[in-house]
């Protein structure tokens, strides 16, 4: 399930606030078809699709080999990580692309965890289901640049880093005001990042009309942040990736200083 926000114009076509958000089955085809139909309806194009789709790391059973992890649960992960990336994009392509056609360039942008060097090898102690769903995503962006070389609509992946969402806050015991107060009990959440990190990156690249110089690439919340002189909320600038790089993923010891 996911949630879609009305996009570029502060009141409908009857003068209406548009709706917060609206609750979707991104799997559910006829759904998606009928929330593109909705945005057309209201707002008349669609200039950004941003696919933020998974929390199918319920189903994982992380430690198991393909062969002993529940079959239904990995084909679980696979659609909600998978197949709602495609079912969406093939139902808002067409309006995006057609509201491109007058000068704004469209954009793609495929949200997905780690950079293209990190997932280059297996993850290990995530199990293969995880593993796959991430290595897709960005697969789709490679598939999707190709299709899209000659027509006005740029994709690109871009990944956070350590994001402290709010079911990452619940898991540690904090909250965003007081999540250094995990540093003791977690020492690698020092260099996480809250999502308005990322998300300032993104819509800072939705508004570059030459965002086309990114497409195909896979970026991270920091490269984004570096492009467009952003920080996070406080003000620091994370560099997760650059971290895990030169460190590894158990970095807890590392003083994470110099990356933020």
């Amino acid at each position: 399930r996911g949630t879609s926000p009305s996009r570029n114009h502060p009141h409908r076509k009857d003068g209406q606030a548009p709706d917060p958000g609206i609750v979707v089955d991104l799997e559910d085809p006829h759904a998606v078809r009928r929330l593109v139909e909705r945005i057309d309806a209201e707002q008349g194009r669609l200039d950004v699709l941003v696919n933020d789709m998974f929390g199918g790391d319920r189903y994982a059973e992380w430690e198991k080999p393909l062969w002993e992890h529940d079959l239904d649960g990995g084909w679980r992960m696979m659609g909600m990580g998978v197949r709602s990336h495609l079912v969406t994009a093939h139902h808002a392509l067409p309006l995006v692309l057609r509201s491109a056609t007058d000068g704004v360039p469209g954009l793609v942008v495929e949200m997905t965890d780690g950079t293209v060097e990190s997932n280059a090898e297996f993850r290990q102690g995530v199990g293969l289901y995880y593993d796959l769903v991430k290595a897709n995503v960005q697969r789709i962006v490679v598939g999707l640049t190709h299709e899209l070389r000659d027509l006005p609509v740029t994709t690109v992946a871009v990944t956070p880093g350590w994001l402290r969402s709010e079911s990452m806050l619940d898991h540690v015991g904090v909250t965003e005001e007081t999540w250094r107060d995990a540093l003791e009990k977690v020492p690698g959440f020092a260099i996480s990042e809250s999502p308005a990190y990322v998300a300032r990156g993104v819509a800072a690249l939705a508004g570059d009309q030459g965002h086309a110089r990114y497409a195909g690439r896979s970026l991270t919340s920091y490269d984004l942040a570096a492009a467009y002189d952003l920080t996070d909320t406080d003000g620091s600038r994370p560099d997760c990736w650059r971290l895990i790089a030169e460190h590894g993923f158990d970095h807890g010891h590392v003083d994470v200083t110099p990356y933020r």
